[in-house]
């Protein structure tokens, strides 16, 4: 049984976590609407999604050094503060142009709550333990994908799509208060002594010399590169090819990430049971499966929604398995530098979905047949990963907790 302040812990760092992505899902009802306020096409709009992305993901190589130079709350303070006056700058775009441009600074802010709240939970606990907190921590980020595309559609139905970044801004402000109030500072000044910007990028270093820890991280990104080709194309397909309304398509979105954070809870029980890397595979195999017979049904000519959200719910459950016990395993070695392999992990899952994002986009169609491409390539080249990373027996052993040096 676990004690009140770990749930504490994975509610406050959930919730910091879920500020930016919940930019992300609320937006994703609007995109077809900005498209048609701001007299811009499917392109010109997923690219404001796309450089969201790839902010996200860089300013997390910044703000993981960082972090471990002076502490984890001031970079937090930071970046959401950056977070929130970028997203009031976007509330008032007349053009995509300037649109685009916000939404690349928003994602700026928005990486310090995606990189730090990892660092602090390898702070706190290593191993299954923190196998658990990650995934306590997903279960409260959950809110994001599940309620902010609801929230996101009803804001839109009485304000527009404007009132979607007025909503975040609240969130940012809200964050804000809480982590002055809530969060202590888990990177003591003792364990900061030998961090300088000298050390980030001999960390930086020895993590991209880290075949294994690599291996980890890409294995996530390309299990992750398939949700975000589900992002950027979801709304256009479900809305504008299938018929549901804005409302519909928030409930089908939602449905599919509940299986993800509802699987995500059994990552510590089955972890402890027959290892991480066990549990990595065997979800890493399961989304395969799934994606591909989701890619065949549509190759071959298929077009049911029923059968898209059936099979992308199974598969959504598998990944569930795969990208909390990835980040974990990733991390375990490096808790000296966990902020920096926090941000470098970071950054490499958002500039793997940005890259696959662009690529899907350039053969959109508004049909899903592009999309789910994507999506299963994505699935595949993980499970190359996995082969190429966990073969064999390495890394089977139940997870067993790494004391610090």
């Amino acid at each position: 049984m676990r004690s009140s302040p770990f749930f504490r812990m994975a509610l406050l760092l959930g919730l910091l976590s879920a500020i930016g992505p919940f930019a992300i899902d609320m937006y994703l009802p609007a995109l077809p609407a900005i498209g048609q306020s701001l007299r811009a096409d499917i392109g010109a709009v997923q690219m404001s999604l796309t450089a969201f992305f790839i902010s996200l993901g860089a300013g997390q190589l910044l703000y993981g050094p960082v972090s471990d130079m002076v502490g984890r709350k001031p970079p937090l303070y930071a970046g959401l503060a950056v977070f929130a006056i970028a997203s009031v700058g976007c509330a008032l775009a007349t053009d995509i142009q300037t649109l685009i441009a916000l939404r690349f600074i928003q994602g700026l802010g928005a990486a310090a709550g995606m990189a730090i709240p990892r660092a602090v939970v390898r702070d706190l606990h290593t191993g299954t333990d923190a196998a658990r907190l990650m995934s306590l921590l997903m279960l409260v980020f959950s809110i994001s994908p599940i309620l902010a595309p609801l929230v996101g559609s009803g804001v839109i139905a009485v304000t527009g799509w404007r009132g979607v970044f007025w909503a975040v801004t609240v969130a940012a402000v809200a964050g804000l208060a809480m982590m002055a109030t809530l969060l202590a500072e888990t990177r003591p000044a003792s364990e900061r002594v030998e961090s300088s910007i000298g050390s980030a990028l001999a960390a930086y270093w020895l993590l991209l010399r880290d075949r294994h820890y690599l291996g980890l991280v890409f294995i996530g990104s390309f299990a992750m590169a398939g949700f975000f080709t589900y992002l950027a194309n979801s709304s256009f397909v479900m809305i504008d090819h299938y018929g549901l309304s804005p409302a519909l398509y928030s409930v089908a979105f939602g449905v599919n990430a509940a299986a993800f954070f509802g699987a995500s809870q059994f990552n510590g029980t089955l972890g402890e049971r027959f290892g991480l890397a066990r549990l990595v595979k065997f979800g890493v195999a399961g989304c395969g499966v799934a994606m591909v017979a989701m890619f065949a049904y549509y190759a071959m000519g298929g077009d049911s929604l029923w059968v898209m959200i059936v099979l992308y719910f199974i598969a959504s459950g598998f990944m569930g398995f795969v990208i909390p016990t990835t980040g974990v395993l990733a991390l375990e070695m490096h808790g000296a530098i966990a902020g920096t392999a926090s941000a470098l992990l970071g950054t490499l899952q958002m500039l793997t979905g940005a890259v696959a994002m662009a690529v899907v986009g350039a053969f959109t169609d508004g049909g899903p047949l592009p999309m789910v491409t994507g999506m299963a390539a994505g699935a595949l080249i993980a499970g190359v990963l996995t082969w190429l990373t966990l073969g064999g027996d390495r890394g089977t052993q139940p997870a067993r907790r790494v004391q610090e040096a």
